[in-house]
């Protein structure tokens, strides 16, 4: 801090002006000794008094005067304003003697140093870094002035509209001084009211969640939606727009936006005028190919709406882009379509004609990449469908930005589509921001019979930024210990073949069914696409799988029957034919999965597993509200005497929730005698059926927490075996296991947050239809998105 008499120079541009005016007389009225001069004379020197730091010689290329030039008045006063111009002089005077000029020059002083005072929000090093004055600069009131105006542009680009900037002048000897802001930052200025005018479909609440700015409420202090930005005001207007023409009101219009400060300055109130008009629906809707080659039945399933549907603007865009995609399988990578729009203002209808037109070629020049420090280059332009040279592809582009937000590499992305060096030439320039991709979690566990366990569990999915994906654990605790490497990298060979294995071994105290699981195996997987939007994996999985018990009055006789070590040699697939409008956070659209394994071709295990899952996406209120109906099937057949207990299914948990894992279906509950079992023995088939819809819960983007409503409805069932004896228990008495197909179902809420750590999901759920034995699990924290 600087501490002394403040004083403020006032000389500079006033004194300029001063100069300029005065100049003709200075040179006129020559002084003693001085000759009367004509309008114009043959300059024989400049003579230079005054300066200290600044040379002679520069002064004179200054003025723009030479020796044996021919000078008139206005060549003075130019000079005289030129000096005055470079911002290093206080004053400035040409006085003519004779043929000669003497300039004569009183420097602006020298900054010695510059400070900041009053300032905590925002620190000295980033209030440098937007000044343009710098220390040994000269002294120059108005640029000082520009960065006074500069950093209250700064803080009020924060939402501190009442900050204050005020530059004070410090002399210092030797012509010298010190540049001090005192800043007064003043407090945030927040959105007070939020009021619009004008809506009579949706109400005030419904609107607010549209926009982007936010009203100040209990979370104000620790969030920044609230602070007034002119920039969202215009953002707002346009979200207003997209809304209503996705909800039918073809005519909407913004009127007005009105910004008013409160009289204390302390918060801004939003007014948006809006005229919401009519709603409409679809009139005719049709496609009309002008290009050779193209028919119109080409495209009966291009257009997702039908003729008195609610009108809505993203099946304008859809149909656009489900009408390039089948062009461009046609071979007709250029094409473009132009919706052709007739409002019928009588009927309330919108009649459109997709035109499509042969466009002019455009060809990729270049895609340049920025923003990735850690993620290789090439990780990202493997994700491209296109390379430079190709027929640039805009469907195709937009595909690109999807799959690389769904690596989860990055926080954000950013495709944009330039002109290249010329009109046929483009460039597509991808910007990326990354995050971090590695993982470190410990756990300590205790328990009075085994003491004190642990786990550590390392994964990267970005390892040196090639895009591989590592993970390793090791665990040890009361009920399992785990040691396992997981490794894939998805380019394999620089094709599209995603190459991975997963080393394991694990020792698993089986709870709910009283055994011990030892498992030792290795696992190899390729995966690659085998269409548009069709993957499929092949892995093969060999294994030495033991079942163990340390009693045989508390454990089932099925499982007693699956005691013993069995190696399982298997081959298997999963095919995924995936239709959704982005992998990373869909919103519309389905996914379809099929898994297969066959166990048998070597080893002791025999058997066919297969499952079959499909999920359908559909969203409302903007996509605020996202809901997916999932339906999924799995059976298991064996040729080997029965299925074992380690290859049947299980259902709870996260896989049916309001139920822990393995907590319904068969089960044996032999209590006969000195017998007292209750173990889980999973089933050979099952059936679900799972509904959610997540929804925003009015807090700001920022939080990262959603509500959710979910439900459940299932069974699990069948066994090859399901009477049982057992001599070493109750004298051989026998008895007989319920493997009957039961209904179960659930309902319950979740609260999912985008958490630092990680995407945490919250369970509440209440089962509904239950059956005597079954284990409930009302309450579930897990790993998770609301997607």
């Amino acid at each position: 801090m600087l501490s002394t008499t403040k004083n403020l120079v006032v000389r500079g541009p006033r004194a300029a002006l001063l100069a300029c005016v005065a100049s003709a007389a200075l040179f006129s009225a020559a002084p003693i000794a001085a000759q009367q001069i004509p309008s114009s004379f043959v300059l024989s020197g400049v003579e230079v008094e005054g300066n200290r730091r600044i040379e002679a010689e520069t002064v004179r290329v200054y003025t723009q005067l030479s020796a044996g030039e021919t000078v008139t008045p206005s060549d003075l006063n130019a000079a005289v304003q030129a000096l005055y111009a470079t911002g290093l002089f206080e004053d400035a005077q040409i006085l003519v003697q004779g043929t000669t000029l003497r300039v004569v020059v009183v420097e602006n002083p020298s900054i010695n140093q510059i400070a900041f005072e009053g300032n905590d929000v925002i620190s000295d090093d980033l209030l440098q870094g937007n000044i343009e004055i710098r220390p040994r600069l000269a002294y120059n009131r108005a640029a000082i002035e520009a960065d006074a105006a500069t950093l209250i542009a700064i803080y009020r680009s924060i939402g501190r509209f009442d900050a204050q900037v005020t530059p004070v002048i410090i002399e210092r000897p030797e012509n010298r001084v010190d540049v001090v802001f005192e800043i007064f930052e003043g407090e945030v200025t927040e959105i007070e009211r939020i009021t619009f005018v004008g809506n009579a479909v949706f109400s005030d609440g419904d609107l607010q969640d549209v926009i982007a700015s936010r009203q100040a409420g209990i979370l104000s202090s620790f969030f920044s939606n609230d602070t007034y930005d002119p920039s969202k005001v215009r953002l707002d207007e346009e979200l207003l727009r997209q809304f209503y023409l996705e909800n039918g009101f073809a005519e909407f219009e913004v009127d007005s936006s009105i910004v008013e400060l409160s009289a204390d300055r302390q918060g801004f109130f939003l007014t948006y005028t809006i005229n919401e008009g009519p709603r409409y629906t679809f009139g005719d809707l049709y496609v009309d190919p002008l290009v050779e080659g193209l028919e119109p039945n080409d495209f009966l399933e291009a257009i997702p709406a039908e003729t008195g549907d609610s009108f809505d603007q993203r099946v304008v865009d859809d149909a656009v882009a489900n009408i390039l995609e089948i062009t461009g399988q046609r071979g007709f990578a250029f094409a473009n379509v132009s919706p052709r729009v007739r409002q019928n203002a009588e009927e309330r209808t919108v009649d459109i004609v997709f035109e499509v037109v042969d466009g002019n070629r455009v060809f990729v020049e270049r895609i340049d990449i920025s923003g990735n420090t850690a993620t290789l280059d090439r990780v990202i332009r493997r994700e491209f469908d296109l390379v430079e040279g190709d027929a640039f592809n805009a469907t195709s582009v937009r595909e690109t930005a999807d799959r690389l937000r769904g690596t989860g590499f990055f926080s954000d992305v950013s495709v944009d589509i330039q002109e290249g060096s010329a009109p046929d030439r483009a460039v597509v320039e991808t910007v990326v921001d990354e995050r971090l991709t590695g993982s470190v979690n410990f756990g300590v566990a205790y328990s009075s019979a085994s003491g004190v366990g642990g786990s550590v569990a390392l994964s990267e999915s970005n390892f040196l930024g090639r895009g591989q994906s590592v993970s390793v654990e090791f665990s040890t605790g009361t009920d399992e210990n785990i040691y396992s490497l997981s490794f894939t990298e998805p380019n394999f060979m620089d094709r599209e073949v995603a190459a991975g294995f997963d080393l394991y071994y694990q020792e698993i105290d089986r709870d709910t069914s009283n055994f011990d699981e030892t498992n030792i195996g290795f696992e190899p997987r390729f995966t690659f696409p085998v269409s548009d939007n069709g993957t499929l994996q092949l892995r093969y999985r060999i294994s030495e799988d033991e079942i163990s018990t340390d009693s045989t009055t508390d454990v089932s006789a099925a499982i007693l029957a699956d005691e013993g070590s069995e190696l399982t040699s298997s081959i298997g697939f999963t095919y995924q034919y995936d239709r959704r409008n982005s992998t990373a956070a869909p919103t519309r659209g389905y996914i379809l999965t099929f898994t297969g394994d066959l166990a048998g071709l070597a080893g002791d295990a025999q058997y066919l597993k297969g499952t079959a899952t499909g999920r359908i996406y559909r969203s409302f209120n903007n996509d605020q509200v996202v809901t997916y109906l999932e339906g999924e099937v799995g059976a298991l057949a064996s040729s080997s005497g029965g299925s074992r207990i380690t290859d049947r299914f299980f259902l709870g948990g996260s896989s049916f929730r309001g139920f822990q894992s393995g907590g319904f279906g068969p089960r044996d509950t032999d209590n006969t005698g000195a017998t007292d079992v209750d173990a889980a023995l999973g089933g050979n088939y099952y059936a679900v059926i799972r509904a959610q819809a997540s929804f925003p819960l009015g807090l700001p983007e920022e939080v990262g927490l959603y509500g959710g409503v979910f439900a459940n409805v299932g069974s699990l069932w069948g066994l090859n075996e399901t009477t049982f004896s057992d001599a070493a228990r109750n004298g051989g008495t026998a008895y007989t296991i319920d493997d009957s197909a039961e209904l179960r179902s659930a309902v319950g809420f979740s609260l999912f947050w985008d958490s630092p750590i990680g995407a945490l999901r919250i369970d509440y759920a209440v089962p509904v239809t239950t059956v005597e034995g079954d284990d409930e699990e009302r309450f579930r924290l897990s790993g998770g998105r609301r997607f």
